[in-house]
């Protein structure tokens, strides 16, 4: 079999390959710096991803050989010779999960005596954390000391996808490329002749080169990217009012829940303080009657406390849902005054018939008590007089016992006038603190708004540019990408003759 013809790139060729294909470019370095195939001890779990791992590696060129996996670290430590210092081991690490004292300890042993070791954190398509885990294992490696080693992330699930959709992104993005490039950079053992695999490798990466530059030209002709950023700036002119209406609309109709349910509150409230102040009237004596303003008062003003707690409670509880909300606490007038005293009672027409109805029926009661004295002559004299006592006597109680019943009755009028009053006032209250509420909010949703609408325009104007740089740049980027295309055929052309030269 006679070897393939080496044709060595230029400088305008390797920039080429540089520009489309970095993986490539550095895989051609790594194969002219090592004349041979690679052999790899492989260390990890025997599972599906492995499996698919050692699968899709071997689709590489130049092939790499990989032994079956190994899971105990510390076997391969037992059974490498310090006489094979070239020995190359690849430690698949778990994305899901940081590295274990055991497996550091063997990585450090094995280091020891000579085997180059490269790790992979392996299965990066399902783990979102993968991240934090590399950095994790990273730190855990510098702390024993290893700090000229790297984690490259891979994934085969994603380099199977990109092969069979074609996505030369996607491959890249597995991070197989990647590790191709470095086993074949770090190994050793010669599998084959240098001319022969580094002819292959070239003419691989050169057509691999070739098909990007390919999509690249499909791609800007297609009209993928200016159609995409099209639609992004329809999807951003949209809304372009930083939704503004739609938080308006739902603030006001929150303070109008609110209010209705603070108005319920309130009008259960002062339900309740009227019920109790008209059951402690009936139970108060006629000399404590004086007193009883400032008993109503001090309850308004416990009244007024309970009203304001609620009002802060689900303001706070509104403003908790707008972005921005100010938090200060809202201030808070004086409680409500029940208003001026009661007027002293005038007497009426009722009360001079109950003085002479008084006076009757005690007289009256006074005569029937004494009639017994009536019968005997010698007390029928003093009858008058007790009979016009016990009458006098009667009238008083009578007349006292209206009074009694007339003030608490006058009283009763001034408290529900008073409490008519105090829950005008309160509703007042409450409407004058959801206005400075809805006012507040309001502003904090323009701020809001506005600082989304100013970040939206300039979003779009940034889409504008990039539309404008694509449409202007296109027939550019389509003759470099002609250009980079002739110059990869003027490499292949020769190739290829001189294969076909080569074979006959």
């Amino acid at each position: 079999m006679t070897s393939a013809l080496v044709v060595p790139l230029s400088p305008e060729v390797e920039a080429v390959v540089t520009r489309w294909n970095p993986q490539g470019s550095a895989l051609l370095r790594a194969v002219q710096g090592s004349s041979a195939a690679t052999a790899v001890t492989v260390i990890g779990p025997d599972d599906v991803n492995t499996t698919l791992l050692r699968t899709e590696l071997a689709r590489f060129e130049p092939r790499v050989m990989l032994s079956e996996p190994i899971a105990d670290a510390s076997a391969v430590v037992e059974t490498t010779s310090p006489s094979a210092p070239s020995a190359l081991a690849l430690v698949l690490l778990d994305a899901g999960t940081t590295i274990g004292a055991d497996l550091l300890a063997a990585i450090g042993r094995m280091r020891t005596d000579g085997t180059r070791v490269l790790l992979a954190l392996n299965g990066i398509h399902a783990h979102r954390d993968w991240r934090a885990v590399r950095a994790r294992n990273l730190a855990l490696l510098a702390a024993e000391g290893v700090v000229d080693l790297d984690i490259l992330p891979v994934s085969a699930r994603l380099a199977a996808a990109a092969r069979t959709a074609g996505d030369t992104g996607l491959l890249d993005r597995s991070g197989l490329g990647a590790l191709h490039v470095q086993l074949t950079a770090a190994g050793s053992g010669v599998a084959e002749r240098a001319g022969d695999r580094l002819a292959a490798v070239t003419e691989r990466v050169m057509v691999d080169s070739r098909r990007r530059v390919f999509e690249q030209v499909a791609a800007l002709r297609s009209g993928v990217e200016p159609t995409r950023l099209r639609e992004e700036r329809a999807v951003l002119l949209a809304g372009r009012d930083g939704g503004r209406a739609a938080a308006m609309s739902t603030l006001r109709g929150q303070l109008q829940l609110v209010r209705v349910d603070l108005m319920t509150d309130l009008g259960a409230r002062i339900r309740a303080v009227h019920t109790g102040a008209r059951a402690e009237l009936d139970r108060m004596r006629r000399a404590d009657l004086r007193g009883y303003p400032d008993r109503l008062q001090q309850a308004v003003i416990e009244l007024t406390g309970a009203v304001d707690h609620a009002i802060d409670h689900r303001v706070a509880e509104l403003g908790g849902r707008i972005e921005g909300a100010d938090r200060s606490p809202r201030r808070r007038d004086p409680a409500p005054r029940v208003g001026p005293d009661p007027e002293p009672r005038h007497r009426g027409v009722e009360d001079h018939l109950m003085i002479a109805l008084g006076a009757s029926a005690g007289v009256g009661l006074g005569r029937l008590l004494v009639a017994p004295l009536s019968l005997v002559p010698a007390l029928e004299v003093a009858s008058f007089p007790v009979a016009l006592l016990l009458g006098g006597g009667a009238a008083a109680w009578v007349v006292r016992a209206r009074g009694q019943l007339a003030d608490r009755a006058h009283l009763r009028q001034w408290l529900a006038d008073a409490l008519v009053n105090v829950k005008a006032q309160l509703e007042q209250r409450v409407a004058i603190a959801l206005v400075e509420t809805e006012t507040i909010l309001a502003d904090r949703v323009v701020q809001a708004s506005t600082a989304r609408m100013i970040d939206t325009d300039r979003r779009v104007a940034e889409l504008e540019v990039k539309l404008r740089r694509l449409v202007a740049e296109q027939p550019g980027r389509l003759a470099a990408c002609e250009r980079d295309i002739r110059i990869l055929d003027r490499w292949i052309s020769p190739v290829e003759t001189s294969g076909r030269s080569g074979t006959q």
